[in-house]
């Protein structure tokens, strides 16, 4: 099956999430909890972080976020994309969308644990006005499994950058809510911090927490 009949014929489920904003001066953040009522179900979380700096203000909010998911009784597993090997995909083709990559690196972890994980979390700085090139290698990897991964999902979003004009933030937004709307997943929430650029500038900011009260929510 080539890959316009496979992207035609997969059935893709939508959800919708409640939303929540906080608009203030010029400083923007989001938070986004889907909600719920009853006993919370333990899930499979797999956290994807791209930040190359081992104290990088995105992968300070994953481990805020982990910690609240696992207080929360969740399994979580991560995955630190800047500090394995995970090759570029090449669209080789290889793999026909569902099998296995010609690349033997990393990203087998990712495939180990993704495909059973009831939520992906992605955390990222802004990079060029984008994802983290070590994280987005790593989306493009999904191309090989993507007829397993396209079936409802919950997912969170985690996001940094050096500016705080909230327009800046959009390209990043946009680019996952157009991934999520293809892979049939939920928004389950999203962090957006802005005006943090040296490590460690986001300790002093409330964004922590967020990260932390979404992950203890989920």
């Amino acid at each position: 099956m080539n890959r316009r009949d496979f992207i035609r014929n997969a059935a893709i489920a939508v959800g919708g999430a409640v939303g929540a904003a906080v608009l203030g001066g010029s400083v923007f953040s989001a938070v986004k909890s889907s909600g719920g009522k009853g006993k919370k179900e333990r899930m499979k979380i797999l956290v994807i972080t791209g930040s190359p700096r081992k104290n990088g203000n995105s992968a300070t909010l994953a481990d805020h976020f982990i910690k609240g998911a696992k207080e929360a009784g969740h399994e979580v597993v991560r995955f630190d994309a800047a500090f394995k090997k995970v090759h570029p995909c090449i669209a080789c083709n290889s793999c026909g969308m569902n099998g296995p990559c010609v690349f033997k690196d990393d990203f087998e972890f990712v495939r180990e644990h993704i495909i059973g994980a009831d939520c992906v979390v992605l955390a990222t700085p802004m990079y060029y006005f984008g994802i983290s090139a070590q994280l987005k290698a790593v989306i493009d990897r999904f191309y090989a499994i993507n007829g397993s991964i396209h079936v409802p999902k919950k997912a969170v979003l985690l996001m940094t950058y050096a500016n705080t004009a909230a327009s800046e933030a959009v390209p990043i937004k946009s680019h996952y809510e157009v991934l999520l709307k293809y892979l049939g997943w939920t928004d389950a929430g999203q962090v957006i911090a802005p005006g943090v650029w040296p490590a460690g500038a986001i300790r002093h900011t409330p964004f922590p927490e967020q990260a932390y009260r979404l992950g203890k929510s989920i």
